[in-house]
């Protein structure tokens, strides 16, 4: 690995310097495998990373081949190499006719050779707190060339027979290691994929699902699995997405039993996706793109955004038990102002020393960062904002339910019964209508424009209907 600290190259990117290098190296004959990679921060892992598995070496080899030939055409693929590397000739030995009659099989000439190239061990003592052993071998002078061809085996009927006559020697060019994961070959490809552009390194990765590993493996007869940061990053992701269903189930249950009722919690964590909006805000303001660190972020940002909603919700129930609701809502809002900016500002200004961190120590906490600064700044402007006017709108909407839910009793006016009734089926059927068409025609801004006209019509029927047997009823 070859890593640049210079701060001339700062201005350029990581996949400029890549391209450079590569387009400067000139291969020699003797080199085998040359890449230039990426500076990463954080979880480890390559960017690229595939495993291949059940075939014969020589298929693994060339299916690896492939890979790389079809991946080295995208300019941001970089330092392609797998693991299954040749190394020097080997010798197959395969046992004639003559060796066969003789009695010799492949293991007892293996166990031989294995004796005589290696040495045998023939005892062991102690020498202090270790043991040392007595071997027995050969002279390196008889381990030269023409070793097979000088070897002679002893048979069962006791003469000596060369070696030469007993088995067929082939040469091919061996590997130096192969690997196996449960008694299965497997040869692994890693690159390096630039991500200067988030966007392109998603396309090219999602091509590589989709189309040129399918197709590699119908054509060699093998198996593949993806690992790597993209076998991370869906663990983490599956991970985090169940931890933030049990955070804000948590926090839910916590607030009903709190406030005690079912509505208002949705009011107070209603703030939470707008925290979203200024996270992913920040991460364009700093070029930075999202990643499995501002996963966390968010989620720790779910937990303390929130408590400036509390404390504003908390105060405005509190004086909307001796004024109205409105009133309560201003003066609220007003009263816990500094409360709100306090509770704020003490998080955000205490992680203002790492946003602006420059050691290439801390890079990688910087998504986790942006996401609960620019999260928090946000959120507190927006709770003086959207909060107070949610409240309101339940308040507005609590009272149509329940002008509406006295009127289907029949307590209100006996005339506006059957409208109140054709309009509540009406928009049961609206809700109907637009779920289904969504679902047959998929969610595409013509399916729900189709969806939206239908429930338009059914509206307008349902009003007309509402309305003449409000006049028949009068």
């Amino acid at each position: 690995m070859v890593e640049l600290i210079d701060a001339d190259l700062r201005p350029y990117s990581t996949f400029e310097l890549v391209s450079a290098l590569q387009d400067a190296i000139v291969n020699h004959p003797l080199l085998e495998v040359l890449s230039f990679r990426g500076g990463r921060f954080g979880p480890g892992g390559d960017s690229l990373d595939v495993d291949l598995f059940g075939a014969t070496s020589e298929a693994l080899k060339a299916a690896a081949e492939d890979l790389k030939i079809q991946l080295i055409q995208y300019p941001e693929v970089s330092a392609l190499e797998d693991s299954l590397s040749y190394d020097k000739e080997e010798l197959i030995l395969d046992l004639t006719a003559q060796g066969k009659a003789l009695g010799f099989t492949i293991s007892d000439l293996s166990r031989v050779l294995r004796n005589r190239l290696n040495g045998v061990e023939a005892a062991t003592y102690p020498d202090g707190t270790r043991s040392a052993e007595i071997r027995v071998e050969i002279p390196d002078g008889e381990r030269s060339a023409d070793f097979l061809e000088r070897m002679q085996l002893r048979t069962q009927a006791g003469a000596y027979v060369s070696l030469a006559d007993l088995v067929s020697v082939q040469t091919r060019q061996g590997f130096a290691t192969v690997q196996r994961e449960n008694g299965i070959r497997m040869v692994n490809v890693s690159g390096d994929i630039s991500e200067d552009n988030p966007a392109r390194a998603e396309e090219i990765q999602r091509t590589i699902e989709t189309e040129i590993l399918p197709t590699l493996a119908e054509t060699h007869s093998i198996e593949y699995r993806i690992g790597g940061l993209a076998e991370q990053q869906k663990d983490f992701l599956s991970d985090a997405r169940t931890g933030l269903i049990l955070v804000l189930l948590g926090i839910f249950l916590t607030l009903a039993w709190i406030f005690s009722s079912w509505t208002r919690p949705l009011v107070v964590m209603s703030i939470i996706p707008f925290g979203l909006v200024g996270a992913i805000y920040g991460h364009v303001q700093w070029g930075v793109p999202l990643s499995m660190f501002s996963v966390v972020g968010l989620i720790g940002m779910t937990g303390i955004i929130i408590n400036d909603s509390i404390v504003l919700v908390t105060t405005i129930d509190e004086y909307a038990k001796e004024r109205g609701i409105i009133p309560a809502i201003i003066e609220g809002t007003a009263d816990r102002l500094r409360a709100v900016m306090l509770t704020t500002l003490t998080t955000v200004l205490g992680l203002m020393p790492l946003l602006y961190e420059t050691s290439r120590q801390a890079q990688f906490l910087k998504p986790t960062v942006i996401t609960l600064i620019y999260g928090l700044g946000f959120g507190m402007v927006l709770v003086l904002l959207i909060v107070p006017s949610l409240i309101a709108i339940q308040t507005d909407i609590g009272k149509m339910l329940t002008t509406l839910r006295r009127l289907w009793q029949g307590r209100g006016r006996a005339a506006a019964k059957p409208a109140v009734r054709v309009t509540g089926l009406a928009a049961g059927a609206m809700l109907l209508t637009f779920i289904g068409s969504v679902a047959m025609w998929g969610a595409t801004n013509g399916a729900i424009l189709r969806a939206v006209l239908i429930c338009g019509a059914i509206a307008v029927i349902s009003m007309a209907a509402a309305y003449a047997g409000q006049r028949r009823a009068g």
